[in-house]
């Protein structure tokens, strides 16, 4: 049975209901494959820059000048190499489009279950203050929340009113990915931005 959503005003009241994509809202979700793509995420955002010198890298090599001890002279050479040096690697891991896609269907179901899926009719912010966006989320009772939000269009007045929040990210439906949605406390997404997403992942 297609599951229903209400659909909130910029005042948190309800405007209407709309019916939600079982394909993408209603799927059995699938811990170990949200997993992976949590893993592979974090994995990604390593940078994987650090560096040691290994034995062959130090300076200095070849015929000792003296020998070590008895000449009255410091021995010559200092700093030796790591025999098992961190070197550059890259930690992204690999994930294929349909593990991606489950992963991020399954994340998304679990907000539904989970009550913490918002949908608002749209977002229209007169100017581009802070407490434009602490409002609306004031009236929607996630003031202390994670929240993801997603929208249609990245306009200036929404992303620079959520600019000083550390709460709150700002995203596209085509940049909506695992990680971000499992990591938030809400996902407030616009009813356009909804379609949209659907439309991406049915």
């Amino acid at each position: 049975m297609s599951k229903k959503i209400d659909v909130l005003s910029l005042k948190g009241k309800k405007v209407k209901d709309i019916k939600l994509e079982d394909n993408v809202f209603n799927v059995k979700p699938n811990d170990a494959v949200i997993k992976d793509a949590v893993v592979a995420a974090m994995a990604g955002a390593r940078q994987g820059t650090s560096k040691v010198k290994t034995r062959s890298e130090v300076s200095g090599g070849g015929r000792k000048p003296w020998r070590q001890k008895g000449t009255g002279h410091a021995r010559q050479w200092t700093g030796g190499g790591v025999v098992f040096a961190p070197v550059p690697r890259d930690y992204s891991k690999k994930m294929n489009k349909k593990e991606k896609r489950l992963a991020l269907k399954s994340a998304l179901s679990y907000k539904v279950l989970d009550k913490e899926l918002v949908v608002i009719d749209n977002i229209n912010f007169e100017t581009n203050k802070t407490k434009e966006m602490v409002s609306l989320l004031e009236n929607l009772k996630l003031t202390n929340n994670k929240v993801l939000v997603c929208v249609n269009e990245l306009t200036d007045n929404i992303c620079l009113a959520a600019r000083n929040l550390a709460n709150v990210k700002i995203v596209l439906p085509s940049e909506v990915n695992t990680f971000d949605v499992v990591s938030c406390d809400n996902l407030l997404i616009t009813e356009e931005a909804l379609k949209s997403l659907e439309e991406v992942l049915k």
